[in-house]
């Protein structure tokens, strides 16, 4: 079960998780921590990223850098993936979210995990991105799943946790 916060607004929402320090291995409990942001375009579709030497895709994320907050690490990552920019203040916390690594086998991720509302001119970019960085390969996908393909190709993380979300909330506009 994710555990989340309800702030009022995304602008309260980025001052509550720019707060927490956030480190990216735990060897003991078997858990990598993680940012992962869901991005969906005006069709409602989210993007998801296989890296290199992966057959699985996932959201753009990854592991925070030492003393990096669960916000900023976010924001890095969905800019060194696949070159979008995005504004702090129009994340929206989703919750820290728990599924098998894709990756890392026998170990669990722990995602503190957020939606990007993309601006007007954003929403025009995200038909443009191409892969950067250690990404490999974009793909959009619908949450709701309908295709099998779909579903194997994807994390756990997305399957179990991200899609249900997303597929249960509209679409965010600016």
């Amino acid at each position: 079960m994710p555990t989340q916060k309800n702030p009022q607004n995304r602008v309260e929402a980025a001052a509550e998780y720019s707060a927490t320090e956030h480190s990216a291995i735990d060897s003991t409990h078997r858990v990598v921590n993680v940012c992962a942001v869901a991005i969906r375009n005006r069709d409602g579709l989210v993007l998801t990223v296989r890296k290199q030497g992966s057959d699985g895709f996932m959201m753009p994320g990854g592991k925070p850098e030492p003393g990096e907050t669960p916000l900023q690490t976010a924001c890095r990552e969905v800019s060194e993936e696949i070159g979008l920019t995005p504004d702090p203040v129009r994340m929206r916390y989703l919750g820290t979210l728990e599924a098998a690594a894709l990756n890392e086998s026998g170990f669990t991720v722990r995602a503190e995990t957020f939606e990007y509302a993309p601006t007007d001119e954003q929403y025009e970019q995200l038909a443009t991105l191409v892969p950067q960085a250690e990404i490999a390969e974009l793909r959009w996908v619908d949450p709701a799943m309908a295709r099998p393909s779909d579903i194997a190709a994807q994390a756990p993380l997305n399957t179990e946790q991200i899609f249900p979300l997303l597929a249960a909330t509209p679409v965010p506009r600016g």
